[in-house]
């Protein structure tokens, strides 16, 4: 049984487990608002630019070719800016992750330094009880490291599947074909 400074304590490393997750995961909001604006002053930027641009066009053959010549960098501004979204999110994944593996091992020292304790006081005639408890928990630490590692692969097939469709998409609109300027 746990005593009252025990329970104490467990309660303030949960509330500090709680404020450090969610510091990591305001840190992550701050990156993606500091990448949203940045996008948007480069945007409204470029839209100044491309609106001079289409304002000199002197025929409509002129203006398709503007318009060809700006499709390849958008598409690949939009790539940068979707991994990017990606890596923030990533990072900020791995470092709630961190916090949490951190304190699902503390957890898990704990309890099992409160079965070996239950273990050695335990009355005699109850090892048959003593083995199902170790096993029982054996068997939960094995599934909790099977699914972790499952999710840990299952991840990083994710990241390697964005990449892949971020690359398309680039070569996609780099092999565009353009229309030809008349002379």
């Amino acid at each position: 049984m746990m005593t009252a400074e025990q329970l104490v304590a467990a309660h303030k490393a949960n509330v500090e487990t709680l404020f450090g997750l969610t510091q990591k995961a305001f840190e992550g909001v701050e990156k993606l608002v500091e990448l949203n604006l940045q996008v948007a002053k480069a945007s409204l930027a470029e839209a100044a630019e491309h609106a001079q641009a289409a304002l000199s066009v002197k025929d409509a053959q002129e203006l398709l070719a503007l318009q060809a010549s700006l499709l390849q960098p958008s598409a690949e501004k939009a790539a940068a800016y979707s991994r990017h979204v990606y890596d923030i999110a990533s990072h900020t994944n791995a470092e709630i992750n961190k916090i949490a593996e951190a304190q699902i091992a503390d957890v898990q020292k704990k309890f099992l330094a409160v079965v070996d304790n239950a273990v050695k006081n335990a009355p005699a005639g109850t090892e048959s009880a003593v083995a199902l408890v170790k096993s029982a928990v054996a068997a939960a630490n094995n599934a909790f490291e099977t699914v972790h590692k499952a999710a840990k692969q299952a991840a990083e097939v994710a990241e390697a599947n964005i990449q892949a469709v971020t690359n398309s998409a680039v070569k996609a609109a780099q092999q565009a074909p353009r229309p030809k300027r008349s002379a």
